[in-house]
């Protein structure tokens, strides 16, 4: 799929918090709580240069270069648009900036309850790492996976 995947602007912020919250609010049923996503401050986020959008935006993902890696700490598609390739390519996408900066490995983590996620990304090479559970009751599946150059 050919996608323009842009860095978000200070405009972009509404369109992105509408994303998140339509791609996230099904899953406060099965967690018992907000996923973390729906938390962040996307104008902060945006500010630092971490939130790249789909153009038009329909997807985003949140990249955070670390030590050693680049950290995939949420992508979100909008559900009118999920099924068509969009979170693969915004994954793809990941994989090329983390190359671009000169790292040879991505991590994200993932509720433990989102197994169709967790799935989606054994499938795209993710290995899990660890689980991790939080007071806020969120339970994370961590996630790791090397580029091969």
């Amino acid at each position: 799929m050919d996608v323009r995947i842009r860095p978000a602007v200070a405009a972009d912020r509404g369109p992105v918090e509408r994303i998140v919250t339509a791609a996230y609010t099904p899953w406060i049923e099965v967690l018992g709580v907000r996923p973390l996503p729906m938390e962040a401050d996307y104008g902060a986020l945006i500010g630092a240069g971490r939130v790249w959008v789909t153009d038009p935006p329909a997807g985003l993902v949140v990249l955070v270069p670390e030590d050693g890696c680049l950290l995939v700490e949420n992508v979100a598609v909008d559900p009118a648009f999920q099924g068509r390739g969009l979170g693969r390519r915004l994954m793809a996408f990941a994989e090329e900036r983390a190359r671009a900066l000169g790292l040879s490995r991505l991590r994200l983590y993932t509720n433990a309850l989102m197994a169709r996620n967790i799935a989606l990304y054994e499938r795209l090479g993710y290995r899990e790492t660890g689980r991790e559970t939080f007071p806020t009751g969120h339970r994370a599946v961590h996630m790791d996976k090397s580029l091969t150059w």
